[in-house]
């Protein structure tokens, strides 16, 4: 399964409503770290598809969805299980402890 871009219209059913765990992605087009962190984005998204969901919620264009999970910094990872945060992680990170926020 490839990344799905998130919007407050669709937020509730593919974040919300997901019956496995879903990896959220806030990032923003100008942002040096984010440009980095999206190829391992990516390959989470391939590597784990069908066990947890992959989401890109870009915060320049969804505000509202960033105001609301409290985003002051950009990357920031936001794993949710059940519809409810789980874990964050804020900046660059490597790819395995990307995955340990949703094992």
């Amino acid at each position: 399964m490839s990344e799905i871009t998130v919007t407050k219209a669709n937020f509730e059913s593919e974040v919300i409503g997901s019956d496995i765990p879903v990896l959220v992605d806030f990032w923003a087009s100008w942002c040096g770290p984010c440009q980095m962190l999206a190829p391992i984005v990516a390959e989470i998204a391939g590597e784990y598809d069908g066990r947890i969901k992959v989401c890109k919620i870009n915060v320049d264009e969804e505000d509202e969805l960033a105001v609301r999970f409290g985003i002051n910094s950009i990357p920031t990872l936001m794993v949710f299980k059940g519809g409810k945060a789980v874990a964050t992680s804020v900046g660059y990170k490597q790819k395995e402890q990307i995955t340990e926020m949703f094992k």
